[in-house]
């Protein structure tokens, strides 16, 4: 029997006696945990696959206590440079015992009781509350149609003045040179 699970961000996978370190949570040692969410459960023939989570399944685990990780050296270099840095790491968890998996069956529903039916064995006379956000809806609903719009005759278009056109200006034939003239005789 198995769950897989999800706590702190973290999916774990959990066992019915087993000890498990996640990110630190905010509940003192010896108090209940609240798994957020139950992804996967198998009874040992059958497993059951949330969408995207379970219900019918409850974790029981409690808090055993709170610590830190071995301590993870953090070393950044540039070489040639003359840069380099030494920096050290110890990340908090905390210590979970798995105590039980039980898978939970939803409880019966009872029937839904009206209000109209309490107000009545009260011997009070019944209120109607029209509601301000129903009002419009009615109005909405009995608006007529819009009237087709009139097919207008486009006005004239003024036609902007164009720039006058420049003159095109007629390039002079180079000189042609002698042919001993590059030479400098």
């Amino acid at each position: 029997m198995y769950a897989i699970i999800q706590i702190a961000g973290k999916q774990f996978k959990v066992k019915p006696g087993m000890v498990l370190n996640v990110p630190t949570l905010d509940v003192e040692p010896g108090k209940k945990v609240d798994v957020e969410r139950v992804l996967a459960y198998s009874d040992g023939e059958n497993l059951e696959v949330g969408t995207p989570e379970l219900t019918n399944v409850a974790i029981d685990g409690t808090v055993v206590t709170h610590g830190r990780a071995k301590k993870i050296i953090v070393f950044k270099k540039k070489r040639r440079k003359g840069y380099q840095k030494k920096q050290g790491h110890r990340q908090g968890f905390t210590q979970i015992k798995v105590e039980g998996i039980a898978p939970v069956k939803p409880a019966a529903k009872k029937p839904a009781v009206k209000a109209d039916a309490e107000v009545k064995t009260e011997n009070k006379p019944a209120v109607k509350k029209t509601s301000a956000a129903k009002k419009p809806a009615a109005k909405t609903a009995a608006k007529k149609p819009a009237a087709p719009k009139v097919a207008t005759k486009p006005a004239a278009k003024k036609t902007a003045a164009k720039p006058a056109a420049k003159k095109a200006v007629a390039k002079k034939p180079a000189a042609k040179k002698a042919p001993g003239a590059d030479k400098g005789e």
